[in-house]
């Protein structure tokens, strides 16, 4: 039987074929669901009236009774406008409009008594409100108790068409009114009850017309509650589903390799943090079911050596492995260190890139096929089809969030019965909220500790009358044998000024160093010439790299311990500490220095201030998603966040969010494909939800 909510919105009274297509087209609204699940992004008190003597420009928003005396137009062809004088018995204010003047000219009446809404503005001495909301009395919207009033966003061509925030706050009224009592409940009563949940048709009216404050909070609990709910039940399906379906190679065998690199090659003590990820990683291989975890740390953290000990594990178990990087440099630098761990024991690692030779490919290639190559690192080029291995049993993907779903999904199928287990790495510090939605069918392991003799970065924000002494710093510290990174925004390739600002400040320089070596690397160079800017300032050739941010992720540089980013309010927040991961690889104090013009934005001051304050990347990754909002995260975007959040704030719901995990576990580890007849209504509404539909057809 089909749902009422599912009926096209031109049938909605007061809408029609023509604003129904202006709604499909800005706003994705289409049927009678998708308007009511359209939420006010704000609500203003409509009960509070002032008298036109207390007004003035500051106010964000006022409402006055009384009467307009004259109306005008004034001005002509683009600058023509209409004026109306508004008068109560306390004084008189001028109501403005720029748009519709003829439409609005017909419809005004003088001496009739009107309701004004609307912000307050100072133009010549007087006080004006443009393009106000007028009502008569009769005609105002207000709640049955006469408090809210939702304001939903609106688009400039729909403003242009009549449909502003007012327009839609009638509809959603007058579809309120259609479908009382037609609303199906997606959650179990059960539940509802158990979590004191308001019911949903009742929140949903709350939600547009709220009958008083505490209505408007528990209606947003409940909605908020019921979006992150059912993105968990999905997420939390699939694993569940995963580990039902996928059997996985067991890895039971602590062998040789593991011990002799455990007992002989380990170059330094690895941290608690090491040794718990590493528990938590045997543990999963040695089940019967495949292995799918997210490994999180920040530059430098140890990443690469827990996933080297688990490749150990699999050579120990009679298995290959693979670690899939997003770049070249990447999968060069693994390459170079896993080597370099493995120097003196009898392992063969290879490296496959799009650079390697024909001739080594084939080779690669043979000794993959045959089992003699244990471990190769490489970039997409060992998604390939030729690429075939004698027994894979682990890959580990390096900055997944680069890859798309169908690439790592390519790796996952070179074993044709039992998939591979999983290891993702990533070095961009998710927040908590975020890692259980984008990543939440994964098991997430965290590197929060520094390996032993590696000091916090030192991170000082300096403006820029403090340049001489900022480069008397540098200079000292060349001196001392170390080397330095400076970088230019470089937002984009396209974007010129910024380039001619990173080539007059190498001018700058080299005229402020003349005695220094300077390599110069950007994204519009040769690869060829970059790479041998890069190897000069890496072999100890050059003194001072000036860079765009081409060097956030790849070069490994130890000697080089600080880092200056110019014009650093230009930056995002994950993005400047990623650069500021590029020192601190070496046993000396290293240093960023953030340089910044005087006019910073409340937001740029707080990156900047929350720079200086921590090294920890968690913490850095939760005031950015709350400056900026989950959809905007480096990396979210691609890892397929496959959701529209329409009232939840993952930065600030957090909380909420817990609470819907562990309800969503909860059910699924009682009744893992909810088939009992309480959890029925919980399967249907997974179904008919195009936000968190998937395939479900395994498993019911």
């Amino acid at each position: 039987m089909p749902d009422f909510l599912d009926q096209e919105i031109k049938f909605l009274p007061g809408v029609g074929p023509k604003r129904a297509e202006i709604l499909k087209k800005e706003l994705k609204l289409s049927t009678f669901r998708d308007l009511i699940y359209y939420y006010p992004y704000k609500y203003i008190d409509r009960t509070k009236f002032y008298k036109i003597s207390e007004i003035h420009s500051q106010m964000p928003y006022i409402q006055v009774r009384g009467i307009i005396r004259a109306i005008e137009t004034v001005g002509t062809g683009s600058k023509q406008r209409l004026s109306a004088r508004f008068t109560d018995e306390t004084g008189s204010i001028e109501l403005t409009w720029f748009r519709a003047i003829k439409w609005q000219k017909e419809n005004l009446k003088l001496n009739k008594e009107y309701i004004v809404f609307g912000k307050p503005a100072e133009f010549g001495g007087r006080i004006s409100v443009v393009h106000p909301e007028l009502e008569t009395e009769e005609e105002k919207l207000l709640t049955p108790s006469g408090l809210f009033q939702g304001y939903y966003n609106t688009s400039e061509n729909m403003k242009k068409k009549y449909l502003n925030s007012k327009a839609i706050h009638k509809m959603q009224l007058t579809l309120l009114n259609v479908v009382r009592g037609k609303i199906r409940e997606t959650l179990p009563a059960d539940l509802v009850s158990r979590l004191k949940l308001m019911p949903l048709e009742e929140a949903l009216t709350n939600i547009h017309k709220p009958e008083s404050t505490v209505e408007l909070k528990k209606a947003t609990f409940r909605l908020k509650f019921e979006e992150l709910f059912f993105i968990q039940l999905k997420i939390l399906a699939i694993k569940h589903n995963r580990n039902q379906k996928f059997k996985g190679f067991r890895f039971e065998h602590v062998g040789y390799n593991f011990n002799k690199f455990y007992s002989d090659f380990l170059p330094f003590d690895l941290t608690n943090a090491q040794k718990k990820v590493i528990k938590e990683i045997r543990r999963d291989v040695n089940q019967n079911t495949q292995m799918n975890r997210l490994l999180q740390g920040d530059v430098g953290s140890g990443k690469t050596l827990v996933a080297l000990m688990t490749m150990l594990l699999a050579m120990d178990n009679g298995f290959q492995s693979c670690l899939m990087a997003p770049t070249e440099i990447l999968a060069q630098q693994h390459f170079q260190s896993i080597s370099k761990f493995l120097n003196g024991m009898n392992i063969r690692v290879g490296l496959l890139t799009g650079s390697t030779k024909t001739s080594e490919r084939k080779e690669l290639h043979e000794a993959l096929q045959s089992g003699e190559m244990q471990i190769i690192i490489g970039t997409h080029a060992l998604i390939e089809d030729t690429v075939m291995f004698d027994k894979l049993g682990l890959v580990v993907i390096d900055e997944q969030h680069r890859f798309g779903v169908a690439q790592r999904a390519k790796l996952w199928q070179k074993n044709e019965l039992i998939p591979p287990h999983i290891l993702v790495m990533t070095a961009t510090p998710i927040p908590r909220t975020l890692a259980m939605t984008v990543y939440g069918d994964l098991d997430v392991s965290v590197i929060d500790e520094l390996p032993p003799g590696r000091k916090p970065i030192q991170t000082m924000h300096f403006y820029e009358n403090r340049r001489k002494q900022v480069n008397n710093f540098l200079k000292q510290q060349i001196d001392k044998g170390t080397q330095v990174y400076i970088v230019y925004p470089l937002i984009t390739e396209s974007e010129k000024m910024d380039l001619k600002d990173m080539e007059k400040g190498f001018r700058h320089i080299s005229e402020t160093f003349p005695e220094f070596k300077i390599s110069m690397v950007h994204g519009k160079m040769k690869p060829a010439i970059k790479e041998n800017a890069m190897q000069h300032f890496k072999n100890g050739e050059s003194q001072i790299m000036v860079a765009t941010t081409v060097i956030e992720v790849g070069v490994d540089v130890p000697n080089a311990s600080v880092m200056v980013i110019e014009s650093a309010e230009r930056f995002g927040l994950s993005q400047l500490h990623q650069l500021r991961g590029r020192v601190g690889r070496g046993a000396e104090q290293s240093y960023c220095i953030l340089m910044s013009s005087y006019k910073l934005s409340n937001e740029s001051r707080k990156r900047l201030e929350t720079m200086v304050r921590t090294n920890d990347g968690f913490e850095i990754a939760e005031v950015d998603m709350k400056l900026r909002g989950p959809g905007d995260l480096e990396g979210t975007a691609q890892s397929g966040m496959g959701f529209d959040l329409k009232i939840a704030n993952l930065g600030k719901d957090g909380e909420i969010l817990q609470m819907a995990r562990n309800v969503a576990n909860d059910i699924l580890d009682d009744d893992p494909f909810l088939q009992k007849e309480n959890n029925r209504l919980l399967l249907q509404s997974l179904l008919s939800n195009k936000e968190t539909s998937f395939d479900w057809s395994s498993i019911s």
